[in-house]
C-alpha cells in the first residue's frame, strides 16, 4: 500500500492539497463489515475494499475518483439459498462548494424555488469528505437487486376462489387474452362467411320470362 495513502473513513476538506491528489484506501474489519451488512439487509459482506483519489477540481471543488470491490452474500429471491456476487464498480462524484451549487440546481415548474441537481454525481462540499458514506452508498447501487442462485426458476401460480376454475400466469398475460379474442372473432366470422355462401349456392337462379 502507498504510504501516502489516508486510512481514515473522513477526510478533512481544510487538510486537502490543492495541488495534488490525495488518495485513501478503505478496508473495513471483518467487525465493520457485519454492521454493514446488517444495515444494508444481506446475508454477508465477505470483502470490502474502497480506494481512490480525491483531487481538487476548479474553484474550490474536489473530484472523487475511486474503485469499490466487495463480496457479497445475499438471499436468493426464489429459493432463499445464499447467492455470492462480486462486486467490481468505478465510483466518480464531485463536490462543490455551496456557492456553486446554483449551477447544477434546475428551477421548480412554478419557477419561484431552485431543486436540487438531479445528477447523482454531484454533491455540496461540507467540512468533510465522508468515505465511509460514499463507499456505502456506491454498494448500495451496485448490489443485485434481484440475486438468484443458479437453476432457480419460478414456478407457474394460479389464481381462483373455491369452486372456480383457476387462471393460469399465461392468461392472465395481456397478450395471451387479445390473442383469444382474436381467435374467437375469426372463428365467428369464418362461420358466418361460411353459411352465407351455403345459401347463394342453394337459391334457384331466376326462371326466364314465358313472354319473351
Amino acid at each position: 500500500m502507498n504510504n501516502h495513502e489516508h486510512k481514515a473513513a473522513q477526510l478533512q476538506v481544510s487538510s486537502l492539497s490543492q495541488n495534488k491528489p490525495t488518495r485513501f484506501a478503505l478496508a473495513p474489519s471483518e467487525q465493520e463489515r457485519r454492521a454493514l451488512a446488517a444495515e444494508l439487509g444481506i446475508s454477508a459482506l465477505k470483502k470490502l475494499r474502497f480506494e481512490g483519489k480525491v483531487a481538487p477540481e476548479g474553484k474550490n471543488g474536489f473530484a472523487l475518483t475511486a474503485t469499490l470491490g466487495a463480496t457479497v452474500v445475499q438471499e436468493c429471491v426464489i429459493t432463499l439459498a445464499p447467492v455470492t456476487t462480486r462486486i467490481d464498480a468505478p465510483v466518480a462524484l464531485r463536490f462543490v462548494p455551496p456557492a456553486q451549487m446554483e449551477r447544477f440546481a434546475t428551477a421548480s415548474e412554478d419557477g419561484a424555488e431552485m431543486e436540487m441537481p438531479e445528477d447523482d454525481t454531484v454533491d455540496e462540499l461540507g467540512d468533510v469528505i465522508d468515505l465511509e458514506a460514499v463507499m456505502a452508498e456506491a454498494l448500495t447501487l451496485n448490489l443485485p437487486s434481484y440475486p438468484r442462485a443458479e437453476g432457480a426458476a419460478l414456478g407457474e401460480s394460479v389464481y381462483a376462489d373455491a369452486g372456480i376454475a383457476p387462471l393460469k400466469d399465461e392468461e392472465l398475460k395481456p397478450l395471451a387474452g387479445l390473442a383469444a379474442l382474436k381467435a374467437k372473432m375469426e372463428a365467428e366470422m369464418g362461420g358466418a362467411t361460411g353459411s352465407s355462401d351455403q345459401s347463394a349456392a342453394a337459391k334457384p337462379e331466376d326462371t326466364q320470362d314465358p313472354d319473351e
